[in-house]
C-alpha cells in the first residue's frame, strides 16, 4: 500500500514538474496589476461578478433591435465581454465605442480571426489559412503574421483573438478543422502556434489555443453534433496534448475548451469535454498546470447545446473550471441559476472570484486599465496596408510545395523548345494563374466538352500545365476532384508531359490513384489571386519553391516532403514596395495618363516599371484609336519604331561581335564589300553605332517612287496585288517590286556624307547592319533575332510582321497614312523605309508589348543573362554601354542612347545614372534601363495617330516626365 501511495505521489510530482509554472496573465508591473484588480473586485456586486463570465456575440450588420439587446446585456446584466461577429470594421468600431461607453468596466472584445479579420468582417485583409502556413519552413514569417494580425486587432479594439488552432489534423476527413490546422506533425503545429502566439501577444493582443484537448482527429463537426474521440490517454498525451504543453510553456494567454466526447478522459460519454471537471480542472489546470484564461467554445454549438438547458450548460461549464462562457444563449437565466447555486453552495463565491480575478488580470494585461476608444479616421486604410500584402506574398511564396518533378520540368527552361498548353480542372476560377503564365511565354488554353476532343487538341503540345482550381471562399469548401476530372487527369498524363498544380487542400490528392504518369506535381494550397500568380512565377523560375508538405498523402507523399527549386533570373511580378518603390508616388503616372488622353497626345499607351528584376507597374491606358472602341490591354502590341535598333539589331550585333563576325573595328567595306568604292567605305561599325559616322539622318526613299505629275505611287514600282516581281508587301494592297531593295542601297551608297564631324542621329547605318547580319548568318533578320533571342526569352509578343502571327485586333494602329500608303497602318510598319523593305529592317519594323520589351532590357541589365541562359557576355554589355566619343560631345554608346551631356536636350529626365541606357521611337515609344537603380522603364504609345503631326507627347516631354516620377518613387 505504501509503495502504491509513493508511486502516486511520484506521478503527481512528475506532472507538476512538467506542468506550466508561469502565469501568462501576470504583467511585468504585476504589483500595479494586483492593485487595479483588487480595487475593482472590492467594489463589485455578485451580479457584476457574474456578468464578467459572459462573452456575448455582437454583430455590426444587424438592426437596432440587436443593438438594443447588447445594450441591455451590458447595462442590466453587467456583461463584461463581447465577441464581434459578421459586419464591417467601420460599423464595428462605432459600436465598440458605443458599448464601451455604456459599460461600467471596460469590455474585453473577442474575435474569431484565424486568417485575419476577413474571417468575420468585410473590407478587411485575408491572410493564408493555417494549412498553407504549415508548409512554410521559416517560422519567423508566421511570427510576423501574428504581429500583423495583432496590429489589426489592436487597431479595431479587439483584445483576444481566438487563434491559433493547435489541433493536429491527422484525419483527412475532418469536416471542420482541415485547412484551419497547421498540419499533422505535432512538432510543426507546435512551432507554428508558438510563433503566431509570440507575434500577436507581442502587440498586446491575447492569443487563444484551441480546441482543447484536440479536435484534429474527429469525423464530425461539433457545431452540429458531439464528436467522439475513442483514444486512450497515452495516445492523447503523445499527439493531441503535445502542442498544448508547448504553447503553455511559450506563454499563451488563453485556451478554448472544445465540445467533444472522449471516454478515456470523461466516462460520461454524453458530457462534452468543455463541461467536464476531469478535463478542464484536473487535466488542463492541475495536470498541465495552465494558469491562463479558460474560455469555452461557443455555447450555441450543438456539441454543447444539446446537453441540457442553456443555463444548466453555462453553470456546468463554470463548475468544470472554465473562466468565461463564450456565446451564452440565456444570460438572465444563467445569472439567476449561478446566484441560486451560490446560495445552495453547489458553487462557492470563492470559485466565482477565482475566475473573475483571472478575467480582470487579463483585462489589465490587454491594457484595458487604460482604455481608449477606437479612432475612426483612416480605419480601412490601416486594416488594408501595403505591408500586409508584402507579408502575404512572402507567406504564399514560402508555402508553395513541389512534390514531384521526375523530368526536372520545374522551373520550365529552354522556352524555345516548349509548346505549352493549359487545361483547367475544378469549379474555381483560374485566370490569375493563366494570365501570369502568359507573362512568360505563349500558353494556349485548351478546352473541349469531351476527352477525346481534348486529347486530339493537345497533340501538338509537349508540355501541359493542368491547374486544379477550387473555391477559395472559406477553408470548409470542398476540395475534391469529380470522378470525371480524375479520369481526364490520368488520360492526359498518360499521353503528355504534365505539370499538375493543385490550388486547394493537399488532401485532394488522396483521390489520385496513381502519380506514375504525372511528371511534376505542385501544391499551391489555396486558389487565391496571390497563390495563382506566385505559383505561376515558380513554374517559370522567377521565384523558388521551398515549401514542405504539412500532411501526408497516403503512402505517396509523407509529411515534410518537398523539393526546393532555383530561380532562372526571369522577371518577377509583384507590387512596388517589394522593390522599394512607393505605390503612392507611382500613382502619379495615372494622373499624367489622364492629361495625355484628355489632350489627345495619344489615343492610348502602355507603361511598365520594373526594379530589381520585379515588374511592379504594368498598366494600359486609353484606346487603340480616337473612336474609343477597343481599350488598350497589356497584351496588345505597338509599332516600336526605332526601339528596333536596340531590341533587334543590337543584340545580334553584340553576338556577331563576340563571334568575331562583325568586329567593332570593322569598316563598312569589311562587312559589306559592295561599299568598298563608296564614300562610306572606311566608316567603322563603332562610329555608326555611336552616330558619329557622318551619315545623313535619313533618306525619304518613298518620295522617289512617286509619280512626278500625280504625286501618287508610281505603277512602275507598285501593284495592288502580289504578283510576279511585285512581291514585297509595303502595306495592305500595296506591293513594291523586289528590285527596289537594290535602289535603296544604291541611294545609301551615293548619298553625300556630312562634311561636319560630330554627332548626328541616323537610321542609314542600320540598313547596312541588316544586310551584313543576314549575309553573315545566312538568314533574315527577323528569323535570326527570334531564333537567337526572342524564342528562348519567352518574348512571344515581340515580332516583325505581326499580321503573320497575330489577329489585327491586338495590334494598335499607328497612323492614318495619307501621304504614301493611303490607309490606316495597323500591323504594317509605320516607317516608310522599313515598309519598302517588306516590314523587316534594322532600324524599324519590330512590334511588341511593354512586357516583352522589358524582358530584353532586363537581359541587358543582368549583363546578358536571363531565364537560366547566357545570351551575351558581361564584357560585351559593358563594351556597348560605353561612350567612345564623349570628348566629341557624343552622348551615345554603341547603339544605346545614354543620358544627355547637354542639359538642354531631354534624352532622359536628367535624374538617371550615367550608366543607364535606352532608346526612344518615333511612334511615341521609349525604354530605359539603369544599372545603378536597377530600374527598367517601358513606354509604348501610338502618338502618331491620327497623324505624325501629333507632337504633344514630344513637346510635353511626357515620357521623361514619367521617368522622373519613377525615380522619385524610390524608397531609400
Amino acid at each position: 500500500m505504501k509503495k502504491e501511495i509513493f508511486l502516486i505521489l511520484c506521478i503527481a510530482f512528475f506532472f507538476k514538474a512538467n506542468a506550466q509554472t508561469i502565469d501568462p496573465l501576470r504583467t511585468k508591473d504585476f504589483e500595479a496589476q494586483d492593485i487595479w484588480v483588487d480595487s475593482i473586485m472590492s467594489k463589485m456586486t455578485i451580479d457584476e461578478k457574474i456578468g464578467q463570465l459572459f462573452m456575448v456575440q455582437a454583430y455590426s450588420n444587424l438592426d437596432q433591435k440587436h443593438e438594443d439587446f447588447i445594450t441591455e446585456m451590458i447595462t442590466k446584466y453587467h456583461v463584461g465581454n463581447l465577441i464581434f461577429m459578421q459586419g464591417t470594421p467601420d460599423k464595428q468600431a462605432v459600436l465598440n465605442n458605443k458599448y464601451q461607453a455604456l459599460s461600467k468596466l471596460p469590455l474585453m472584445i473577442g474575435f474569431d480571426g484565424e486568417w485575419g479579420l476577413d474571417m468575420r468582417l468585410q473590407n478587411t485583409y485575408r491572410f493564408p489559412w493555417n494549412m498553407t502556413l504549415g508548409a512554410i519552413q521559416n517560422d519567423s514569417l508566421v511570427k510576423q503574421f501574428g504581429e500583423h494580425l495583432g496590429e489589426h486587432c489592436k487597431r479595431l479594439g479587439i483584445h483576444v483573438n481566438f487563434a491559433p488552432v493547435v489541433d493536429i489534423n491527422v484525419n483527412p476527413e475532418n469536416p471542420i478543422i482541415g485547412n484551419r490546422s497547421f498540419g499533422e506533425s505535432k512538432e510543426n503545429v507546435s512551432n507554428k502556434a508558438i510563433a503566431f502566439t509570440q507575434g500577436m501577444q507581442k502587440l498586446g493582443v491575447m492569443a487563444n489555443a484551441k480546441h482543447f484537448p484536440g479536435h484534429g482527429d474527429t469525423g464530425s463537426d461539433s457545431h452540429h453534433t458531439l464528436p467522439v474521440l475513442n483514444f486512450d490517454k497515452a495516445r492523447l498525451d503523445s499527439i493531441e496534448l503535445y502542442p498544448y504543453r508547448k504553447v503553455f510553456d511559450a506563454g499563451v494567454g488563453s485556451v478554448m475548451t472544445a465540445h467533444l466526447s472522449i471516454p478515456s478522459l470523461e466516462s460520461n460519454t454524453k458530457l462534452p469535454t468543455s463541461l467536464s471537471k476531469n478535463v478542464v480542472t484536473d487535466l488542463l489546470q492541475n495536470e498541465l498546470g495552465f494558469n491562463g484564461l479558460i474560455i469555452t467554445d461557443g455555447l450555441n454549438m450543438k456539441g454543447a447545446a444539446n446537453y441540457a438547458t442553456s443555463a444548466e450548460i453555462d453553470l456546468a461549464a463554470i463548475q468544470a473550471g472554465n473562466d468565461m462562457l463564450l456565446i451564452p444563449q440565456d444570460v438572465p437565466a444563467t445569472t439567476r441559476l449561478i446566484k441560486q447555486s451560490i446560495l445552495l453552495k453547489t458553487l462557492t463565491e470563492e470559485r466565482l472570484n477565482f475566475s473573475v480575478r483571472k478575467i480582470l488580470k487579463a483585462k489589465y494585461w490587454m491594457g484595458l486599465h487604460n482604455y481608449k476608444p477606437v479612432v475612426l479616421e483612416n480605419l480601412n486604410q490601416d486594416l488594408n496596408r501595403v505591408e500586409d500584402e508584402l507579408l502575404h506574398r512572402e507567406l504564399v511564396e514560402n508555402s508553395i510545395t513541389l512534390l514531384k518533378d521526375d523530368k526536372k520540368n520545374i522551373p520550365i527552361a529552354n522556352l524555345d523548345y516548349q509548346k505549352i498548353a493549359y487545361v483547367k480542372l475544378g469549379d474555381g476560377l483560374g485566370y490569375h494563374f493563366l494570365n501570369t503564365l502568359k507573362n512568360y511565354t505563349k500558353v494556349d488554353v485548351i478546352t473541349d466538352s469531351n476527352l477525346d476532343g481534348l486529347l486530339k487538341k493537345l497533340k501538338p503540345y509537349n508540355q501541359v500545365i493542368i491547374g486544379f482550381h477550387k473555391s477559395n471562399d472559406h477553408p470548409w469548401k470542398t476540395y475534391k476532384f469529380k470522378q470525371k476530372e480524375l479520369v481526364w487527369l490520368q488520360e492526359i498524363a498518360r499521353q503528355k508531359n504534365v505539370i499538375l498544380d493543385v490550388f486547394t487542400s493537399p488532401y485532394s490528392l488522396l483521390q489520385v490513384k496513381s502519380f506514375t504518369n504525372i511528371e511534376s506535381l505542385i501544391v499551391s494550397y489555396q486558389n487565391s489571386k496571390l497563390a495563382q500568380e506566385i505559383s505561376a512565377q515558380i513554374v517559370f523560375g522567377a521565384l523558388k519553391a521551398t515549401g514542405k508538405l504539412p500532411v501526408s498523402i497516403g503512402n505517396n507523399f509523407k509529411v515534410g516532403s518537398g523539393i526546393n527549386t532555383y530561380d532562372l533570373g526571369r522577371l518577377e511580378y509583384t507590387i512596388p514596395e517589394a522593390a522599394q518603390l512607393s505605390s503612392k508616388k507611382l500613382a502619379y503616372i495615372d494622373t499624367i495618363s489622364k492629361t495625355v488622353l484628355e489632350k489627345k497626345m495619344a489615343p492610348g499607351f502602355q507603361v511598365l516599371v520594373a526594379r530589381k528584376g520585379k515588374v511592379v507597374y504594368n498598366k494600359s491606358f486609353g484606346y487603340h484609336t480616337d473612336q474609343k472602341k477597343i481599350e488598350v490591354k497589356n497584351s496588345d502590341i505597338y509599332d516600336l519604331a526605332s526601339l528596333t535598333k536596340i531590341l533587334a539589331s543590337l543584340p545580334l550585333l553584340m553576338k556577331a561581335e563576340e563571334e568575331e563576325k562583325i568586329p567593332l573595328s570593322a569598316s563598312i567595306q569589311d562587312i559589306l564589300p559592295s561599299f568598298a568604292e563608296t564614300n562610306k567605305a572606311t566608316v567603322s561599325v563603332k562610329e555608326i553605332l555611336s552616330h558619329y559616322g557622318k551619315l545623313p539622318a535619313w533618306i525619304p526613299f518613298y518620295l522617289k517612287t512617286k509619280d512626278s505629275i500625280t504625286h501618287k505611287n508610281s505603277t512602275k514600282f507598285y501593284r495592288a496585288t502580289k504578283t510576279g516581281r511585285y512581291n514585297v508587301k509595303v502595306a495592305e494592297n500595296l506591293f513594291i517590286t523586289s528590285s527596289y531593295k537594290d535602289s535603296i542601297y544604291k541611294y545609301i551608297k551615293e548619298v553625300d556624307q556630312r562634311e561636319k564631324e560630330g554627332y548626328k542621329y541616323s537610321d542609314l547605318g542600320y540598313y547596312l547592319f541588316k544586310e551584313a547580319l543576314e549575309k553573315k548568318y545566312d538568314n533574315s533578320l527577323d528569323v535570326l533575332v527570334n531564333q537567337k533571342f526572342y524564342s528562348s526569352l519567352g518574348a512571344d509578343r515581340m515580332t516583325f510582321l505581326p499580321l503573320k502571327k497575330f489577329n489585327k485586333s491586338v495590334i494598335v494602329p499607328s497612323e492614318k497614312d495619307d501621304y504614301f500608303r493611303d490607309q490606316l497602318l495597323q500591323g504594317n510598319v509605320h516607317d516608310m523605309g522599313a515598309a519598302m523593305l517588306g516590314g523587316v529592317a534594322g532600324h524599324a519594323g519590330l512590334f511588341a508589348n511593354a512586357n516583352d520589351v522589358a524582358k530584353v532590357m532586363q537581359m541587358y541589365l543582368q549583363k546578358g543573362f536571363y531565364g537560366g541562359r547566357r545570351y551575351l557576355n558581361t564584357e560585351t554589355i559593358d563594351k556597348f554601354n560605353h561612350r567612345y566619343y564623349q570628348d566629341k560631345k557624343v552622348r551615345r554608346g554603341l547603339g544605346f542612347d545614354k543620358p544627355q551631356l547637354n542639359p538642354d536636350v531631354k534624352a532622359t529626365c536628367g535624374c538617371v545614372s550615367d550608366e543607364s541606357f535606352g532608346h526612344s521611337g518615333f511612334t511615341g515609344t521609349y525604354t530605359w534601363a539603369d544599372p545603378e537603380s536597377e530600374i527598367v522603364y517601358v513606354f509604348l504609345s501610338n502618338r502618331t495617330y491620327p497623324t505624325m503631326d501629333n507632337r504633344g507627347l514630344v513637346k510635353e516631354n511626357i515620357r521623361t516626365e514619367i521617368q522622373q516620377i519613377i525615380q522619385d518613387a524610390i524608397i531609400y
